[in-house]
């Protein structure tokens, strides 16, 4: 429902002043206790007073004339208008059938290198898109732009034994594959053979539920090369008919070149094993950093059975430190949390992944709590990530 004006606000009163008080809205999941978070909406006490007063005292209008401004939305880009929109071409998506992911390329056809300082996703039909995300492909040498073509997954050849890929479908895990739920007996041991944790700065952007566009945090920025294209990789679920999509990413750009390149790096368990019915599984992941840098945001994911996520940093010196904590974890608030000011993390420290999973009855959003679950692109499937945004830092 709008918000935007009095009368579209009041006959939601009673709701807004429930929510506020059980702190449902604004939706945020971080521990209070850990960290400091530049986008945290959480009202304060007075805030909340305020609006529990102005419910039970009648849901007084107070003067128009001191009403302050409406926001002002560019034509449905929330991160404000793009200097570049790169669309897919026209996708057709059948009415019956397992969710699909498209893997689609499209020619950027800059002429000269941009930098990028946000990146938002915009699904073209919201009813299908389920989450999205847009990777920069660097220009092969002396190849010019093509249009647009659909590629088929490709899982590397390493671990192709262990990870199905259905041509137009989605992956899983085989079922004869290990399992590994403790991927902190060593470094990256839940990750599948011939994967590494590395560096993942030509990930533009993300469309996830309840995720913001990708602003980059100031003075940083992501460079698009000229010749560039943008694969967009694209989950979709079926409506029961014939559904068609043109799904974009708005981009815009830095003025002047940055002081410093955004980076991120995805560390995740891929071979973890959650029993049918088990109520609080955990599963974990380990990696030690190679370079000194400085985060600046991480984002926990994981899907329907995911309940809660724990990042930790242990320090070369060995003291350790929670850097982020979501004990009420939902798939339909996945928030990334800016860090308030970039925390330093020196080389060799390292860093676990903590997530608990509920697959028991009790989980209102559990497809099916009597079935085992392991990886898997689909939501009915399990994910178990932490991504983690980052600034080299100076030498």
């Amino acid at each position: 429902m709008s918000l935007l004006s009095y009368s579209e606000a009041k006959p939601w009163a009673a709701a807004i002043r429930e929510a506020v008080v059980l702190r449902k809205m604004p939706p945020w999941k971080a521990d209070p206790k850990v960290g400091h978070w530049s986008n945290d909406p959480s009202l304060t006490e007075a805030e909340i007073a305020t609006i529990k007063a102005w419910v039970d005292g009648g849901k007084p209008e107070g003067d128009p004339r001191e009403a302050p401004k409406q926001p002002v939305f560019t034509d449905g880009w929330r991160a404000g208008k793009p200097d570049a929109i790169i669309t897919i071409p026209k996708y057709e998506l059948g009415p019956k059938g397992a969710d699909e992911y498209a893997y689609i390329t499209v020619p950027t056809n800059f002429t000269e290198d941009r930098w990028v300082i946000s990146a938002e996703l915009r699904p073209g039909n919201r009813k299908v898109v389920h989450h999205a995300h847009a990777f920069v492909i660097d220009a092969e040498p002396a190849a010019k732009p093509q249009g647009a073509t659909t590629v088929k997954p490709d899982p590397a050849k390493e671990y192709a034994e262990w990870l199905t890929v259905k041509e137009g479908s989605l992956s899983w895990i085989r079922p004869e594959a290990p399992v590994i739920d403790d991927g902190c007996a060593r470094d990256d041991n839940g990750l599948l053979p011939g994967s590494k944790q590395g560096d993942l700065a030509n990930l533009l952007a993300s469309y996830l539920p309840g995720r913001a566009p990708d602003v980059y945090p100031e003075g940083t920025a992501r460079l698009v090369k000229a010749g560039s294209k943008i694969n967009f990789q694209i989950h979709y679920s079926r409506s029961g008919k014939v559904e068609y999509d043109e799904t974009s990413v708005g981009l815009i750009f830095a003025k002047t070149p940055p002081g410093t390149v955004a980076r991120r790096i995805d560390l995740g368990n891929h071979l973890f094993m959650i029993p049918a019915g088990d109520a609080s599984h955990e599963v974990t992941e380990c990696h030690t950093l190679t370079k000194d840098l400085y985060i600046t945001s991480l984002t926990p994911h994981m899907h329907l059975r995911g309940k809660s996520m724990k990042i930790q940093a242990t320090y070369p010196d060995g003291h350790v430190e929670t850097l982020l904590n979501v004990p009420d974890y939902n798939f339909n608030w996945q928030i990334t949390y800016r860090v308030r000011d970039p925390i330093f993390i020196p080389k060799g420290t390292r860093i676990k992944i903590d997530g608990v999973f509920d697959n028991s009855a009790n989980n209102p959003l559990n497809p099916d709590p009597k079935k085992q679950v392991r990886w898997g692109a689909a939501s009915e499937t399990e994910m178990m990530d932490g991504w983690i945004e980052y600034v080299d830092a100076e030498r």
